[in-house]
């Protein structure tokens, strides 16, 4: 049987863990099947933007501890985009939206991190409980976290693996929305509707440029934005925006 499941919804693909038997904790074959679906949507022309999401309530309780004790490995160096939970470190094309309930903790906060975008349940939580049990974060989780909240904060919540509740999660930055219980996957995919329904490349190419800077020194990282602004100029999607915009769209504000 299939440790995750993926559909689409329109231009959305929704891929779900589905373990709930271990709150969606993710052993070997499960990071395998994460990384091939992430891939198979970066490749598909018909999809814009991905979600992430745990069956049962649960986003994700991190690796799968008890699969490790009975002897399961994986590869921590890098071979391809293989990650210990799988597409951590994928660098994909498109963006994608983490619908978190219930836990999202150790490595299921990691691939919460690696996803663009947070919308958390009232009820969510979040933390680095892998803290307790001696257990590394290997899937950039000491990169990305500080980049999203800063690095004392970063350090606080890394080295006491404490509990952080959807509300505080939202005030630091490390999810950007609060819905009640059971809303966080529709909340997803109206936001990746949202998405979906603008420009795609000069979309994608902001994000791309937004991500990319932080390897680069300063004025390679302008030189970058340039080129890939240039791109998007050159693919004919702002003479056509500015038409709409000249048409009357937008006007008193209206965005979309």
């Amino acid at each position: 049987m299939s440790t995750i499941s993926v559909r689409t919804h329109a231009r959305v693909t929704i891929v779900t863990i589905e373990r709930p038997e271990c709150r969606n904790a993710v052993d070997l074959a499960t990071a395998q099947a994460l990384l091939a679906a992430f891939k198979a949507f970066d490749a598909d022309p018909e999809a814009d933007v991905a979600i992430l999401a745990g069956a049962g309530g649960a986003f994700c309780a991190g690796a799968d501890l008890r699969a490790l004790a009975e002897g399961e490995r994986k590869p921590i160096e890098p071979v391809g985009d293989f990650a210990p939970m799988g597409p951590t470190r994928l660098r994909l094309g498109k963006p994608v939206i983490a619908a978190i309930e219930g836990p999202a903790v150790a490595g299921g906060m990691e691939l919460a991190l690696w996803c663009d975008l947070r919308i958390a349940g009232r009820s969510a939580v979040m933390g680095i409980f892998n803290r307790r049990f001696g257990v590394p974060l290997v899937d950039l989780g000491t990169i990305r976290l500080p980049r999203i909240v800063g690095e004392g904060r970063a350090l606080e919540l890394i080295l006491t693996g404490r509990a952080v509740a959807a509300d505080e999660a939202l005030r630091i930055g490390l999810v950007n929305e609060v819905v009640d219980d059971g809303g966080a996957l529709a909340r997803a995919t109206a936001l990746a509707a949202q998405l979906c329904a603008f420009p795609q490349t000069a979309l994608r190419n902001d994000r791309r440029s937004l991500m990319e800077q932080w390897s680069l020194g300063e004025a390679e990282a302008i030189a970058r934005e340039i080129k890939l602004g240039r791109a998007t100029i050159a693919s004919g999607e702002t003479l056509a925006g500015s038409k709409r915009f000249s048409d009357g769209a937008g006007r008193h504000g209206a965005f979309g």
